[in-house]
């Protein structure tokens, strides 16, 4: 479930016009390293892997739209960081790549 919510990330971050082709490459591996830890998650803590794929999914919602909403973004992105909260030792790379996201996301915002 959490592969097929970030594959549709994938593919809306592929097709978005909002976002030059570098940073939809540097958005696409830091996918690729999030399912790949997520899935991890998932085996031990579905529910927080849900949560933290739904986060992923509202923060790329909004950081990909023509229209941006510079708070809707940062409202988002702030909650994609709180879904990972906690699992600085049990998942660092989770951690890591969840912030590297969330500085993406919310750069491309500004």
């Amino acid at each position: 479930m959490i592969e097929k919510t970030i594959s549709e990330i994938e593919a809306k971050v592929r097709s978005t016009e909002a976002v030059n082709d570098a940073h939809k490459q540097e958005l696409l591996g830091l996918l690729s390293k999030l399912k790949a830890e997520v899935g991890a998650l998932e085996q031990t803590d579905s529910e927080k892997a849900k949560t933290i794929a739904d986060s992923l999914s509202a923060s790329t919602q909004e950081a990909t739209r023509e229209n941006q909403n510079p708070e809707s973004l940062q409202n988002s992105v702030a909650g994609l960081r709180s879904s990972v909260e906690g699992f600085e030792q049990s998942h660092p790379k989770l951690v890591q790549v969840v912030n590297s996201l969330s500085n993406m996301l919310s750069n491309l915002g500004i």
